[in-house]
């Protein structure tokens, strides 16, 4: 073999301008066909790119489907490697016509490959992926453009979806489903994420997600995209597409649309998260014994301790709200009981609290006797405060606001009320405090 090659370079040397006849099918210097297919391989091997070329310009255009005396010859392969010879070529240049001109004659490698060969011949997939890279890296050289590219890798979408999904970890459908977002083409981008998005990874449903929220100018337009959409749909995908226009619904205050989606989606997947959905559209609704029934219906499915302390915080909201005051107090508790951090809880207990106060007083002036509930509704706005930090902020302006109405120091005096001491809040006070039944200290 190396006697061969340095046969070819001395025969190179003294006889150039027979090498040059581009266009001649038989191989250079009379050389047997085996034998000249061997200075080709050698010469791709070692990166002599120039010699290289000159033999592959022999194998091009005689186009030998077989090789007598090398079985496993491939006229597929041999294509592959002249591309790879003329960009490895223009790799060494720095003269930028010349990389111009290997750039090009690699292309023309590829517009002759597809006119040498029939389509049901070869890995169509594989070979638009491979005319879409070379595009995408070398449109500029070659004069083509970007879209040249991107029409490349549309066709291996069209070929099989999924494969072009788990193609180089989803580079090449990244590549293609951003020129549609960026080109306008909406249609062709939703079409794609649909057909692609089941088979996507990581990076690519990171991309998908990016997108889809970019192709729509406001909430309204993705509500318009999802309900066109939604009718067709089937199994998970229907639940999903249902879910996001529940959320979308939700957030631009759509409430009637919003539990007439989130009642279909709890028809089709009966549990907590889809019975607390449409009990939170009836308490943003003020519905709250519409609430109160989807609330106890969570209750049903609710697992965990979490899942039941967040579910009894907002039966005790929706109690409060229709002014049965000591049914909210249950709750409220429960959710305190529930809670790893009852913060929340504690806040609703002083509003709760804080309305028997206003309940009993009936929108007369508070008496002192009113007054002394608000030290009970500061107690729960201190716990509050020490058991989740989060809501001290919070917690100390309300607590400002009822220190004000407390009972003032002449209150005090004239009661006999020490401060330190224990007070209890009860009927003693008057028959419609009677189920507080709390103590508290004087303040």
């Amino acid at each position: 073999m190396r006697f061969t090659i340095l046969l070819s370079l001395l025969l190179i040397g003294t006889s150039m301008t027979t090498l040059a006849q581009e266009n001649s099918h038989e191989p250079p210097f009379g050389l047997g066909e085996l034998q000249a297919y061997s200075v080709f391989v050698d010469a791709y091997r070692h990166s002599d790119y120039a010699l290289a070329i000159d033999y592959g310009q022999w194998i091009l255009n005689a186009q030998p489907r077989e090789l007598e005396g090398h079985q496993e010859f491939s006229l597929e392969r041999q294509f592959e490697r002249m591309i790879d010879i003329y960009i490895g070529a223009s790799e060494n240049e720095t003269d930028p016509s010349q990389v111009r001109s290997y750039l090009r004659d690699a292309h023309g490698v590829f517009e002759r490959f597809f006119e040498a060969f029939d389509e049901d011949e070869y890995d169509a997939f594989k070979w638009q992926m491979r005319l879409g890279r070379f595009y995408h890296e070398y449109h500029e050289e070659i004069g083509a453009s970007r879209d040249d590219a991107m029409a490349a890798y549309e066709k291996m979408y069209k070929e099989d979806s999924a494969r072009f999904a788990e193609e180089g970890d989803g580079f090449f459908a990244r590549v293609l489903l951003g020129h549609y977002a960026s080109t306008g083409q909406v249609d062709n981008a939703n079409e794609m994420i649909d057909d692609i998005e089941q088979y996507a990874g990581a990076e690519l449903q990171s991309t998908i997600d990016e997108i889809r929220e970019s192709l729509f100018e406001s909430p309204q337009d993705r509500i318009d995209f999802f309900e066109s959409r939604v009718a067709d749909a089937e199994g998970d995908e229907k639940i999903q597409m249902l879910e996001t226009l529940r959320n979308l619904y939700s957030e631009t205050g759509q409430n009637e649309k919003g539990i007439e989606t989130a009642i279909r989606l709890y028809e089709l997947s009966p549990g907590y998260e889809n019975s607390m959905a449409i009990a939170d559209f009836h308490l943003d609704g003020g519905n709250y014994s519409d609430a109160l029934q989807y609330l106890e219906n969570s209750m049903n499915y609710a697992e965990a301790l979490e899942q039941r302390g967040e579910t009894s915080l907002m039966m005790a909201e929706a109690h409060q709200q229709l002014r049965n005051l000591q049914s909210a107090r249950s709750y409220a508790e429960d959710a305190a009981n529930y809670s790893e951090n009852p913060g929340r809880a504690y806040m609703r207990l002083a509003s709760i609290y804080a309305a028997a106060v206003s309940q009993c007083a009936g929108g007369d002036a508070l008496e002192r006797r009113d007054r002394t509930v608000y030290w009970l509704v500061l107690d729960y706005y201190d716990m509050a405060a020490k058991a989740d930090p989060s809501l001290a902020s919070d917690a100390a302006s309300r607590s400002e606001s009822y220190k004000r109405a407390m009972p003032s120091a002449e209150d005090k005096f004239f009661s006999g009320w020490e401060v330190g001491e224990s007070f209890n809040i009860d009927g003693s006070l008057d028959e419609c405090y009677a189920w507080i039944d709390r103590t508290t200290t004087v303040r």
